[in-house]
């Protein structure tokens, strides 16, 4: 199953002034455009271009970095575009949502204080996650393309904390971009989705 570039949810000024229209051409045009590529090369090389990408994600960790990296960092950006909209953010959480937060994680302000502290301790490239694992909700953070999918969870949440994905925006202050993300850009419409999908 070929690798492909999805068009991006909302126009390119949309999100900001919290992520601005160039970050968004590079990071999707030029960054993700890059994984997608040279993701097919590599999975017809490994004769996997016929997997499903979860399959090919799982499949290679471990086994073919390059492989990985690419496919990984592919998967998790789909996402990512789609995590994120105008007017998003804050605290007024679909209803399943908030339980789950509530009973899993001690309620929303200290999922936000969690969340934001994964994204900034996490050494270098890399990402932090809300994810279901074993029925539950969690908080993590993986090193440059790795996600959840390879840790027998299921991410349903995803901030990008690569240099790319703020650097223009908000230079070195990490944890100022993820304040404005989980403050004013999180869709919990599509994080709603994706926690449905995974019970």
């Amino acid at each position: 199953m070929a690798f492909e570039l999805p068009p991006l949810p909302y126009d390119y000024e949309a999100l900001q002034p919290y992520m601005s229209k160039e970050t968004l051409e590079y990071h999707h045009d030029k960054h993700h455009k890059a994984y997608v590529d040279n993701g097919n090369k590599l999975a017809a090389e490994a004769g996997m271009d016929n997997l499903s990408l979860e399959e090919v994600v799982k499949q290679s960790y471990g086994k073919n970095p390059g492989l990985f990296n690419n496919a990984g960092q592919h998967y998790n950006h789909i996402h990512f575009w789609k995590w994120m909209k105008k007017g998003g953010g804050g605290n007024k959480l679909p209803g399943a949502l908030q339980q789950a937060i509530d009973s899993d994680l001690g309620g929303y302000d200290k999922f936000r204080a969690d969340f934001i502290n994964a994204g900034t301790t996490q050494f270098g490239s890399g990402w932090a996650w809300l994810s279901v694992k074993d029925g539950k909700l969690a908080i993590s953070k993986t090193p440059n393309g790795e996600n959840p999918l390879v840790h027998g969870a299921t991410p349903i949440l995803g901030v990008d904390v690569w240099e790319h994905s703020y650097y223009i925006d908000y230079r070195n202050a990490r944890p100022k971009y993820l304040e404005a993300f989980v403050d004013n850009l999180i869709n919990w419409d599509y994080v709603l989705e994706c926690y449905e999908k995974a019970r």
